[in-house]
């Protein structure tokens, strides 16, 4: 598990240059990096990025029989929230959506009980409500849509592997979300992430964007030419990194 300075500094950056990272010093292939595949709406982009361990639970708002035993399902589940190291971001499977959207899980209520208890977001395939009133409890959420009720919302099942936005997640998994969307970040490529983005962020302005940012003047014969040098030093670094991190 990373340091919280560690996760602090990867709160920095946005979640694209969190990927640019990863996949210079990741040993699997690109295309197996969990990640949304369907669009996410980040209702609270102010806030920037969240980044955290996903707490995973399963809703069915349209569903009332899951309504029984609501309060000991309720406190049964944020006995479970509180169980697990944070900083928490819960990833929420809404059982009805895409094909409908009955309710709301989260509201202003629901946002500021998980934030007493660690959370700092949540990633939803559902809906939201109270949207100015969630961003009043500083409780960040990346969701499918608003909507005005919550109908039966009630946990269903937590702790276990669910899906959203097309990508799975399991609950402890580290999660570093944005506007762009969300990762999921492999424990094994952890270890060396906080230098590698680092490295690459600098590596770009070094390299290929400040050889674009310089061209004023120059004929594009000039320029061609430093941005091809550019990209071959870029290269160079990345495979420097590497040697030096014991990657190759």
């Amino acid at each position: 598990m990373l340091t919280h300075a560690d996760l602090l500094k990867l709160k920095r950056w946005n979640t694209p240059t969190i990927y640019n990272g990863w996949e210079s010093i990741t040993k699997d292939e690109r295309l197996t990096l969990g990640c949304n595949k369907d669009e996410t709406r980040d209702f609270m982009p102010q806030m920037g990025p969240m980044i955290g361990y996903a707490v995973t639970v399963t809703c069915q708002p349209g569903n009332k029989e899951h309504y029984q035993e609501s309060a000991r399902k309720w406190s049964d589940y944020r006995a479970y929230v509180a169980s697990l190291p944070g900083p928490k971001i819960v990833v929420l499977q809404d059982l009805d959506s895409p094909q409908a959207i009955i309710g709301s899980f989260w509201g202003e209520v629901c946002s500021n009980m998980h934030r007493a208890l660690g959370c700092v977001g949540t990633i939803t395939d559902g809906a939201i409500r109270d949207v100015d009133e969630m961003n009043n409890a500083g409780f960040k959420a990346l969701a499918r849509r608003m909507c005005v009720g919550h109908a039966y919302s009630v946990p269903v099942a937590w702790g276990q592997p669910v899906t959203v936005f097309g990508c799975p997640v399991k609950s402890g998994d580290l999660i570093h979300a944005d506007k762009h969307g969300f990762m999921v970040i492999p424990e094994s490529d952890q270890e060396h992430l906080v230098e590698a983005v680092s490295f690459m962020d600098a590596n770009e302005c070094l390299t290929t964007i400040g050889a674009a940012r310089m061209s004023a003047g120059k004929s594009y014969a000039e320029i061609l030419k430093e941005l091809d040098d550019a990209s071959l030093e870029f290269g160079k670094n990345v495979h420097s990194m590497k040697e030096r991190l014991g990657l190759l």
